[in-house]
């Protein structure tokens, strides 16, 4: 069976047809519901919060985060944004509690710097991995997407991105334009090796607690198949890298046609004489 993703862009895939579709199907509905509320446990909110819904289509999640009781800190007030005009109609028609607009998240996540408490995204972010021209790049989908999503989560915020990679890639890519756009980021699996496979991208927005464990998101410590990145870690070893990689020489040149290649950019072989010194000049 192949992939949504695979098949046509958001916005044409989710037509009037595929939307109804989908928002009817009770398989999904409570899909997305046992997935919401594990984002929920994981954004671990206390109080009533100003939520982001990244990929809300026809706001399943959304009325999950209306619903919240005051007893799990709730209820949440929350936008959402969304590239299927069908989609967010059928949201407008089921009168949901959050507004909606039509945005590309590819584009960017155009509010005012430090407008959320949180965000939440189901079953979304995995489409910015498709590059449907050849000037807008999987890397700077995620890269405008990321950085947008960093800027307008205020500091402290909390974000819980469950996605579909494809493959190991993917996986890496996201995981890393995350990294690269500033927050702290951990994997966490359910149910891993199995059909029913659920991974969660969890971030947060500076004031991570190292507490002596490398694990800056502080939300996810102690809790079993849960793989933590520090960027900053990450960062000061690549600085140590530069430092030993001299441009130009014959390691900077083999890194960047490894670089190259899985962009999938077509590279000369590498030989003896790669990287050499030339002779000067007359």
């Amino acid at each position: 069976m192949s992939r949504p993703e695979d098949t046509l862009p958001p916005d044409l895939f989710y037509n009037d047809s595929e939307s109804r579709k989908y928002t009817t199907s009770s398989r999904i509905q409570n899909i997305q519901s046992d997935m919401t509320h594990r984002a929920l446990e994981l954004l671990d909110l206390s109080s009533p919060s100003f939520i982001l819904d990244i990929g809300c289509g026809s706001g399943l999640s959304g009325e999950i985060l209306s619903a919240v009781p005051p007893e799990e800190g709730g209820p949440h007030e929350w936008i959402g944004m969304d590239i299927s005009a069908s989609m967010l109609g059928i949201a407008l028609d089921r009168d949901v509690d959050g507004d909606v607009m039509l945005a590309d998240i590819g584009q960017g996540v155009p509010f005012r710097a430090g407008s959320f408490d949180a965000a939440v995204s189901i079953s979304a972010i995995q489409w910015l991995c498709n590059e449907d021209t050849s000037e807008d790049t999987a890397q700077t989908r995620l890269g405008r997407f990321f950085n947008g999503l960093y800027a307008s989560l205020r500091r402290g915020g909390r974000a819980v991105c469950q996605f579909y990679p494809k493959n190991e890639i993917q996986r890496s890519m996201i995981s890393s334009a995350a990294i690269k756009a500033g927050f702290g980021a951990g994997i966490l699996e359910d149910d891993p090796e199995t059909k029913n496979s659920k991974l969660y991208l969890v971030l947060t927005v500076g004031g991570g607690d190292m507490a002596g464990s490398g694990d800056i998101t502080s939300i996810v410590k102690g809790m079993d198949g849960v793989n933590v990145m520090d960027g900053r870690r990450k960062r000061d070893r690549d600085k140590v890298k530069r430092g030993e990689m001299k441009k130009g020489g014959k390691a900077w040149i083999l890194k960047k046609k490894e670089q190259m290649e899985r962009k999938g950019k077509v590279v000369k072989n590498s030989s003896k004489y790669t990287g050499r010194q030339r002779g000067p000049k007359f």
